[in-house]
C-alpha cells in the first residue's frame, strides 16, 4: 500500500519537497500529452487537421477548467476531513462528490454532444477544418466522464497526502497514447477520429485501472454511491462553481493580453507565442507547489493547527522562491535556444529571447501568487481567490501590459507582465496576512464537522 502522508505533524519542508515532486512530473506528462497528439496530428495528417484539433482543444480545455474548478473544491473538502480524522465525514463527502460529478459529467457530455457545430462556429472555425473538428470534438464529449474520472481520482490521493499513485495513472495514459495515436490514426486509416480515440481510451484505462488500483489497495474510502444529501451538494457547488470560474478569468485574461500583442507585427506575434509555450512548462514548478501546499493546509486547517498552516506557507513561499529564481537564472542563459525549438525566424527569435529575459528573474514573485491563493484556497475561501485572480489580471496585467508597451514598444510587454506579476504578488501577501480567510467555516456539526 502506498504511503499516505499526515501533514498535520512532521517536517514541513520535507514534505512539501517529497510530496510536490511527484506532481511536478505528474504535470508535466499531462502538459507532454497535449504535445504527442499535435505532433501526431500535424505529421501525419496536415495543417488543416492540426488546426481542427487545436480549435477543438480550446473548447476541450474550457470544459477541464471547470473540471479543475470541481477538483479545487475536492482538494479543499476532502483534505480538511482528513485533517479532522474524520472518516464518516470523509465518506460522505467523497460519495457526494461521486455522485455530483458523475451527473455533470453525462450532462455535459451529451449536451456537448449535440451542441458541437453551435460551439465550433462560436469560435469562427475555418469552413475547411470544420468536419473534422467536429468529429474530433463530438468522440471528447462522449468520453468526458472519463477525463472527469481520471483527474478525479489523482485529487483525492493528493487530499489524502498520496502524490506518488496518481503518477503512475498519468505514465499509464501517456504510455497508451503514445502507442494509440499512430495505431489509430495512420495503421487503422481513422484520421483525426482517431486521435481523439486515443485520448479518450488512454484516459479510460486509466481511470478504470486507478480506480481498480484504489480500491484493490483501499487507498481511499470509495463506497456503494447514494444519493447525497443537499448540504453536501451545496457545500461542493458553493467551492467548485467560483473555482471554475477562476480558470475562466484566466483564459479571458491570457486572450486579453494576446490582443495588445496582436498590435505588433507578425514577428512580435510569433516571438510571444513561442515564449508562452516555454513559460507553460517554467511555470509546472510552481503549480505544483500550489497544489501541494493545498493540500498540506488544508488538512491541518481541518485539525485546527493554524500555527502549523503558517509554516506551511512560509516554507512554500521559500521553497518556491528558490526553485522560480533558478529557474528565471537557466532562462536568462538559455532563453535563445528555447525559442529556437519553435521558431526559425530571425527577428521573432530576437523578440522571444528579450522577452524571456527581461521576465526570467520575475518568474518567483509568479509562484508566490500560486502559494498564498493555494493557502487561502485551502480554506475554501474560493470567491476571495476569485477576486484575488481578477485583480491580477484584468486590474494589472492586461492594463499594465497595455500601459508600459505604448510607452516602450513592444520591450513594454515583458516589462508590463513582469511588473504585475510582482504587484499581485504583494496583494495576494496582503490578503493572505489581513484577510478574512481564516474564519471560513465549510462545515456544520452535523455534517461531519
Amino acid at each position: 500500500m502506498k504511503k499516505q502522508h499526515d501533514f498535520t505533524s512532521g517536517n514541513i519542508l520535507k514534505q512539501l519537497i517529497f510530496f510536490s515532486g511527484p506532481i511536478m512530473l505528474t504535470n508535466l506528462l499531462q502538459t507532454s500529452y497535449q504535445v504527442v497528439d499535435s505532433l501526431w496530428v500535424g505529421n501525419l495528417l496536415g495543417a488543416n487537421a492540426l488546426g481542427a484539433v487545436a480549435v477543438s482543444s480550446t473548447i476541450v480545455f474550457t470544459v477541464l477548467s471547470f473540471v479543475i474548478g470541481m477538483n479545487n473544491a475536492a482538494l479543499t473538502i476532502l483534505s480538511q476531513q482528513k485533517g479532522k480524522s474524520h472518516s464518516t465525514g470523509l465518506k460522505k463527502y467523497l460519495n457526494a462528490f461521486v455522485v455530483l460529478l458523475t451527473f455533470l459529467s453525462m450532462g455535459l457530455g451529451i449536451a456537448g454532444f449535440f451542441l458541437t457545430d453551435w460551439l465550433l462556429a462560436i469560435l469562427g472555425t475555418p469552413e475547411e477544418m470544420k468536419e473534422l473538428a467536429a468529429s474530433y470534438l463530438r468522440i471528447n464529449f462522449l468520453g468526458i466522464l472519463f477525463l472527469f474520472g481520471y483527474n478525479f481520482i489523482s485529487t483525492v490521493l493528493r487530499s489524502l497526502g498520496d502524490s506518488k499513485t496518481p503518477l503512475l495513472f498519468v505514465v499509464t495514459a501517456v504510455c497508451l497514447n503514445v502507442v494509440l495515436d499512430p495505431l489509430f490514426i495512420s495503421v487503422f486509416n481513422f484520421g483525426v477520429q482517431g486521435a481523439a480515440y486515443a485520448t479518450i481510451i488512454s484516459q479510460g484505462t486509466s481511470f478504470i485501472v486507478g480506480m481498480a488500483f484504489i480500491l484493490h489497495r483501499r487507498l481511499a474510502p470509495f463506497t456503494i454511491p447514494t444519493f447525497p444529501n443537499w448540504q453536501e451538494i451545496k457545500l461542493i457547488l458553493n467551492l467548485g462553481i467560483p473555482s471554475g470560474l477562476q480558470m475562466a478569468v484566466i483564459s479571458a485574461g491570457v486572450a486579453a493580453i494576446m490582443s495588445v500583442v496582436t498590435g505588433f507585427s507578425s514577428n512580435v506575434v510569433a516571438g510571444f507565442s513561442a515564449a508562452q509555450r516555454l513559460d507553460s512548462l517554467l511555470m509546472l514548478p510552481a503549480h505544483a507547489l500550489g497544489t501541494s501546499v493545498s493540500s498540506m493546509a488544508g488538512q491541518n486547517i481541518g485539525a485546527g493547527n493554524w500555527d502549523r498552516v503558517k509554516q506551511i506557507a512560509k516554507y512554500g513561499v521559500l521553497y518556491n522562491f528558490t526553485v522560480m529564481l533558478i529557474v528565471g537564472f537557466f532562462v536568462f542563459l538559455l532563453a535563445d535556444f528555447g525559442i529556437h525549438l519553435f521558431i526559425k525566424d530571425e527577428q521573432s527569435i530576437a523578440f522571444g529571447t528579450k522577452y524571456l529575459q527581461i521576465i526570467a528573474f520575475c518568474y518567483p514573485f509568479l509562484g508566490i501568487n500560486f502559494i498564498l491563493n493555494g493557502i487561502v484556497r485551502a480554506a475554501g475561501a474560493m470567491y476571495q481567490v476569485l477576486v484575488l485572480n481578477i485583480l491580477s489580471f484584468w486590474v494589472l496585467r492586461y492594463p499594465l501590459t497595455a500601459i508600459f508597451s505604448g510607452l516602450f514598444g513592444d520591450t513594454g510587454i515583458a516589462i508590463g507582465m513582469g511588473s504585475s506579476f510582482l504587484v499581485s504578488s504583494l496583494i495576494a501577501y496582503l490578503y493572505y496576512r489581513f484577510g478574512k480567510w481564516r474564519k471560513k467555516e465549510l462545515f456544520k456539526k452535523k455534517h461531519g464537522g
